[in-house]
């Protein structure tokens, strides 16, 4: 590896969410020097956000055939088949790779918890307490560190342009107008859908990270490469609406999981609550459309998530206990969702799109990788959800060993 501010490296991985860190593992697992650039600190990101969980046909009841089926389903059959039959297919190792980095899965009685969420068919999500996607991020976090990539944190992409039988990254490190060069071998982009920009384009809430903004995207497309479903994006359906300090906050889909009720103004039910997060969406805005949403104190619209039905079904303290991150976060607001109700609306979540690729994770730009939220094909026209980190693992794995041995 050569000095900082001209660096050589077998792989370069732009970004660090579940994808880019299981890219730099797994690439330097195959024999590549890796250098990760990441706007921000090692980890940041959309996926230390994720709370529900993530899906595996780790079951007894389970098969890869039914998770391949509520997947391709859930997505409207618009994703590309053999993508979702690939990380149906690499579900279980997935898991069985980040326990081997340390993630703990929440366990009944020595048996791995598994959920039942909205789309699937079988109880299939499982969890790390009650915010996964953090537990994940810590795991690799250390397995990144252990490894020996080099880290450069707080350093945008700024370029790319193909040099020779590689690719030359022009990076922007510190935001103080410098610039620095990467020379590599591959690539392998997994810098985000980009939302929470698009959101602020648009006036809309999001969920995203800060940093996901669309930038490396649109590099790649200027680049050449193809994309798909680009402008496919899913909305979380239960953002909450108030208190004004949680707006846009998404419950998990956990709270519908353990027995949360959808209402109208009214009372009434209008949805299968475990329906695809879009049907769930949708049904949602339709009803404050008609005239019969419930408004918050400032006059924004939404309607009722019927929290406390959760301690009616399972017992008192079964909320504070199996969802005891949203209970206190709404305790510090003020309300407690064992006897108060909250009020969501959808709100912006995830791209269901991106960059097109094939079973390895292979842009069609030569040498240049794509896996997690910037690539398309694996969720079709939505997301079921829970499928977002095993995206993240199995094919930013994929990513990582197809570029080092694009390098070799």
């Amino acid at each position: 590896m050569t000095s900082l501010s001209d660096a050589r490296a077998d792989v370069l991985v732009v970004g660090s969410g579940g994808a880019g860190m299981s890219a730099a593992v797994s690439a330097r697992e195959a024999g590549a020097s890796v250098v990760v650039v990441t706007k921000s600190a090692l980890g940041a990101g959309n996926t230390g956000r994720a709370q529900g969980g993530i899906q595996a046909a780790v079951g007894d009841d389970d098969t890869v055939e039914s998770h391949y089926e509520d997947t391709f389903a859930a997505g409207h059959r618009a994703a590309r088949p053999e993508l979702v039959r690939r990380l149906a297919e690499s579900g279980p190792e997935a898991i069985r790779w980040l326990e081997s980095l340390g993630v703990a899965f929440t366990r009944d009685g020595g048996r791995l918890r598994l959920l039942r969420c909205g789309g699937a068919s079988r109880r299939r999500l499982l969890q790390a307490g009650e915010r996964t996607g953090a537990e994940m991020v810590k795991a690799l976090r250390a397995a990144v560190r252990a490894s020996g990539a080099e880290v450069w944190e707080s350093t945008a992409l700024a370029d790319l342009e193909p040099e020779g039988d590689g690719w030359r990254a022009l990076v922007a490190p510190g935001g103080n107008g410098s610039r620095r060069t990467v020379r590599a071998r591959a690539v392998v982009l997994a810098a985000g859908g980009g939302l929470r920009g698009e959101a602020e384009a648009l006036g809309v809430g999001s969920t995203n990270h800060p940093d996901a903004t669309p930038e490396v995207l649109r590099l790649a497309l200027a680049l050449g490469a193809q994309g798909r479903e680009l402008d496919s994006w899913q909305r979380h359906p239960t953002g909450s609406v108030w208190p004004e300090a949680l707006a846009g906050y998404a419950l998990p889909e956990t709270t519908r999981a353990y027995g949360a009720t959808l209402h109208d103004a009214d009372g009434e039910r209008f949805v299968d609550e475990l329906a695809p997060r879009d049907v769930v969406a949708q049904a949602i805005i339709d009803v404050v459309a008609a005239g019969r949403g419930a408004a918050a104190p400032d006059g924004a619209p939404g309607v009722w998530l019927d929290t406390p039905a959760i301690d009616r079904l399972n017992g008192d303290g079964f909320t504070a206990d199996r969802l005891a991150y949203v209970h206190n976060r709404y305790r510090k607001a003020g309300v407690d969702i064992t006897r108060e109700r909250v009020l969501v609306y959808p709100v912006l979540h995830y791209r269901n799109g991106g960059l097109a690729i094939d079973e390895d994770a292979a842009t069609t730009l030569p040498g240049v990788f794509a896996a997690g939220e910037i690539a398309g094909g694996v969720h079709g026209a939505n997301r079921l959800m829970g499928n977002s980190l095993l995206d993240t693992v199995v094919y930013g794995r994929r990513a990582g060993r197809g570029a080092a041995a694009v390098a070799r």
